[in-house]
């Protein structure tokens, strides 16, 4: 396809400049929207954990991601979409609302306020500083615990670990007796093949693998009578029962603000660890630095406080993106297209609500063995940084909470550090965090 050299799509994107056309952006933004449409089946799944109304969690999902992918598209020109974040949703859901029993509109609140404090260190560049300034064993260790954490919740969910007085979790039984006869567990069956599905798909780089198993379990689930079929297409649900519903008188206490800080801790690494990797994947950054940085993070930015307003945690930059770029994407154009494919998501409601949580599982599990890889980073050499890091992946899953075990990283990485004689690596910040995580261990519990 032919582009003027004064049409408006080359004005905006800078198409030649890019060496793209349009027809290379449109297949781009289609690549990477079947790679992580899944979130708008996922998100609204595991949110409605918490009590909140599933349709309504269902457009604040798909609106929430398009907002983010127009501003990155438009604003920043890059081939980057977002949508809510796979971490950050189960923190916000077991671990913040289940596990510390805070109202959902709270949650929302705290969400929003990280938003706000995004935008404020973006402009004043403290976000690339605090980033630069944090030991890559903490940053790697930190999405690998995430990894464990969302494996334990799909298996969890799935009834293949089950709980165990004796020893606290087991393997859950792959069968369910009834009337004396040994029936299939289908839920613990399909999410193993489903799971092997996944694999199998993406090592052969079918497009939208995780989505087509999502799919795929949702069919059979439905002929075997395990989920109701309520159809493909049908009218919009309404999002009034989570739009501004932010409460934010609960959040003024030690223990909200630690989750703010988590909200803010975690997708600080997630979002700016994707810009950079999308972005060098795509040969975008120039003298090793992402142009127009300040732009992207706006966009991420915006993102999480508009996410927030209309019902859903977090809103990030999506590692998928790599698949568009794969695929030619080097514009905004590519994230535009994303963004109008999340709207017309829209219409499919009835899908989603015949999704059953298992068909899920496989998906959180596949997203864990790509955050898992970050472990690889760590210098597991230097036992200064090892332990630390190890600590953080292992508190995750076994303490159910995503801030105990970045707490404990920090406190670990200091107190190693400063005993072992080498406090001069622990660089400031992670001092200032590690004291403000044992005060609050200290005075609150944890």
């Amino acid at each position: 396809m032919n582009i003027p050299q004064n049409g408006l799509l080359e004005r905006l994107f800078k198409l030649s400049e890019h060496g793209t056309t349009v027809r290379t952006e449109l297949l781009a933004g289609l690549t990477t929207f079947l790679a992580m449409c899944y979130i708008v089946i996922v998100n609204p799944l595991i949110l409605s954990e918490t009590g909140m109304d599933m349709g309504a969690v269902f457009v604040a999902t798909c609106i929430s991601a398009a907002i983010g992918c127009l501003i990155m598209g438009l604003l920043a020109n890059y081939p980057i979409a977002l949508a809510p974040g796979m971490g950050l949703n189960a923190y916000f859901t077991f671990a913040v609302v289940k596990g510390m029993g805070v109202p959902w509109q709270v949650a929302l609140g705290a969400v929003f306020m990280s938003g706000i404090i995004f935008i404020l260190f973006s402009f004043f560049k403290v976000r690339e500083a605090i980033v630069n300034a944090l030991p890559m064993s903490l940053k790697m260790s930190i999405a690998a615990g995430i990894g464990l954490f969302l494996a334990l919740i799909a298996l969890k969910g799935a009834g293949i670990v089950v709980d165990s007085p004796a020893t606290l979790v087991k393997m859950g039984n792959f069968y369910v007796e009834e009337n004396g006869a040994k029936l299939p567990n289908w839920p613990v069956l399909l999410t193993f093949l489903g799971f092997v599905m996944v694999i199998v798909l993406d090592y052969f780089r079918v497009r939208g693998a995780i989505i087509l198993t999502i799919l795929a379990l949702t069919g059979i689930a439905a002929a075997l009578g395990l989920t109701e079929f309520k159809g493909v297409v049908g009218q919009i649900p309404s999002i009034a029962p989570t739009f501004m519903q932010m409460d934010f008188n609960g959040l003024f206490n030690i223990s909200m603000i630690s989750v703010i800080f988590v909200f803010f801790l975690v997708d600080l690494f997630d979002s700016t660890g994707t810009l950079v990797g999308v972005s060098h994947r795509a040969g975008l950054l120039v003298n090793g630095k992402l142009p127009r940085l300040k732009k992207a993070l706006f966009a991420d930015s915006t993102a999480i406080v508009a996410g927030a307003a209309l019902g859903t945690s977090s809103t990030t930059p999506y590692i998928e993106s790599a698949a568009g770029v794969s695929a030619g994407g080097r514009t905004g154009l590519t994230a535009v297209t994303v963004g109008v494919l999340m709207l017309a998501c829209l219409w499919f409601s009835p899908l989603v609500q015949s999704v059953p949580a298992f068909a899920t599982a496989p998906a959180l599990l596949y997203v864990g063995v790509h955050m898992m890889r970050s472990a690889t980073d760590i210098d597991w050499n230097d036992i200064t940084e090892a332990a630390p890091a190890f600590l953080t992946i292992v508190f995750m899953p076994f303490s159910y909470s995503i801030a105990d075990g970045i707490a404990m990283g920090f406190i670990s990485y200091a107190v190693i550090k400063l005993l072992c004689g080498r406090a001069k690596d622990v660089p400031p910040m992670v001092w200032v965090v590690a004291l403000a995580w044992a005060a609050k261990f200290w005075f609150l519990g944890a």
